[in-house]
């Protein structure tokens, strides 16, 4: 069967840029389309439905951060957000508004390559859960989570949290499966970084502290005395069996 090719939307106003990212993209067999400012990008995310985003928060006409709360509003694409700016405000801004991933200029294009494959590899393993049907009774089972409170349908990509749908982004749905098929298991930021966003460490676990407090927000009734998704302080996180 002839492999899909996967498309992914580059977005930045600086042209030697988006020729680097062209040229390695298509090296590694993707199918590349450019947008050089905000609202072109919007509008070529929504029409043509990218699998990945790769977007300069430096834009003219409607700058990144604002270009990814659109596109996120309507698709659940993966974003990586590219910054020139090595500014904690930027990177966290970004991940608040649904992106799932940053680097910062100058970057590695081998680092790049790495996460744009690492964060497609998590959206196909999600349409491979939703599409296999299961017909074993105990199949059936194991491809829910229930802890507490808590209840992940792998199949679905649905969370439910005391019977009522949480809407969560992919990103948050894999950092909350991954701790709720261990719970009680304390997690460090830095296993949940390299298991979930599926690259080796680098050294900047906000990422992960940004997530789990977007996760929070949706799943536990009061964010400062969580019930659910609990932090043991100095080391990382758990989901509480009660």
């Amino acid at each position: 069967m002839e492999k899909e090719v996967k498309t992914i939307l580059i977005v930045d106003d600086e042209q030697p840029i988006i020729d680097i990212l062209v040229y390695n993209l298509e090296k590694e067999d993707y199918r590349t389309i450019e947008a050089s400012d905000g609202i072109t990008a919007v509008n070529m995310a929504l029409e043509q439905k990218p699998d990945l985003i790769l977007l300069d928060i430096m834009l003219p006409k409607l700058d990144g951060l604002s270009v990814c709360k659109r596109i996120k509003n309507s698709l659940n694409v993966p974003i990586i957000m590219l910054t020139a700016k090595d500014e904690e405000i930027d990177k966290i801004l970004g991940l608040e508004l649904g992106a799932d991933d940053y680097i910062t200029k100058p970057f590695s294009v081998r680092e790049l390559v790495a996460r744009v494959k690492a964060n497609l590899r998590k959206v196909e393993v999600v349409s491979n859960n939703r599409v296999i049907e299961t017909t074993n009774e105990e199949k059936k089972k194991e491809s829910k989570i229930i802890v507490g409170d808590l209840q992940l349908d792998l199949d679905k990509f649905e969370v439910k949290v005391r019977g009522e749908i949480i809407d969560l982004t992919l990103r948050e749905f894999e950092v909350l499966k991954f701790l709720a098929s261990q719970p009680e298991q304390v997690v460090t930021r830095e296993t949940l970084l390299e298991k979930v966003w599926g690259y080796e460490y680098y050294g900047d676990i906000r990422t992960v502290d940004v997530t789990v407090r977007r996760i929070r927000e949706k799943i536990e009734k009061d964010t400062s005395i969580p019930k659910i998704l609990i932090t043991k302080r100095g080391v990382g996180y758990y989901i509480a069996d009660k």
